[in-house]
């Protein structure tokens, strides 16, 4: 299907509409219980199961595009245009009260981001962007991002385990961030790498690095960044894709900075 950004900025348009009906569920359903256990120590509340339903069947019939969900699958990622949703970001946030949590939804063309949405409903903030285009946050246009030091700006960061092991081992995460804490202002681990990377794209954040792999996880945030002047790579420096089993986010300057720290640290294989 071809589309010029007319056409996303109206996909755009119908998807928050969506969105903005699956907050009334979202709030009204925090602190919610566990329904789904899922690996590890992971779980799906009664309230992500109902939102990915409930924005599903929304879109499809609105968009006539399918969409790829966290909780119960779907449509292909390589398929030529599909939606990818997170129906709750930061699910632990969520199911303890927190308010770092949010609603993600990117829409995926061959592969690439071409639009992005984020709502954090108990901040009341709405995040969209068709790439190309401008950030917008509650319906207001964003300046792109500006040039700034990594000693001067705030990072967010995914969580860990010291004794975890798999691709990045907690001990050498841990290394990473004795590195990072060094030359950054502060760093902040909110536990949602969805709202990391909004916060990213708006600036808030100077960039953000997730340790995760799940296409729910990163595709709107990527969008967002993007549509910013952001760079999105993987840890290795490397152009992020779909494939991709690591992020990291920022403003260029930042996202260089920060490349530069990683590299320091060694293979995570070593540690």
């Amino acid at each position: 299907m071809a589309l010029d950004e007319t056409d996303l900025q109206g996909l755009v348009d119908e998807a928050a509409a969506i969105l903005d009906a699956a907050s009334e569920p979202f709030i009204s359903g925090h602190r919610a219980d566990s329904a789904v256990q899922k690996k590890g120590n992971d779980f799906a509340t009664e309230v992500d199961l109902k939102i990915e339903r409930q924005v599903v069947d929304a879109l499809t019939a609105a968009t006539g595009i399918e969409v790829h969900g966290e909780e119960y699958g779907g449509a292909d990622i390589d398929s030529p245009l599909v939606w990818v949703l997170d129906p709750i970001d930061g699910t632990f946030n969520y199911a303890a009260g927190l308010p770092t949590a949010a609603i993600l939804l990117g829409l995926l063309r061959d592969g690439e981001p071409v639009a992005g949405l984020t709502w954090l409903p108990f901040m009341s903030q709405r995040y969209t962007a068709v790439v190309g285009k401008p950030l917008y946050v509650n319906g207001v246009e964003q300046p792109a991002l500006q040039p700034g030091a990594l000693s001067d700006c705030v990072v967010g960061t995914g969580t860990f385990n010291i004794d975890s092991r798999g691709r990045f081992p907690g001990r050498w995460r841990m290394a990473l961030l004795e590195n990072l804490s060094r030359k950054c202002n502060r760093i902040r681990m909110h536990g949602a790498t969805g709202l990391d990377l909004a916060y990213a794209a708006g600036g808030a954040l100077g960039g953000a690095i997730s340790f995760g792999h799940h296409i729910w996880d990163h595709a709107a945030g990527v969008a967002l960044v993007r549509a910013a002047g952001g760079v999105v790579t993987d840890l290795a420096g490397a152009e992020w894709t779909p494939d991709s089993k690591s992020v990291l986010a920022g403003s260029p300057q930042v996202h260089g900075e920060i490349l530069e720290i990683v590299a320091s640290v060694g293979a995570p294989e070593e540690f």
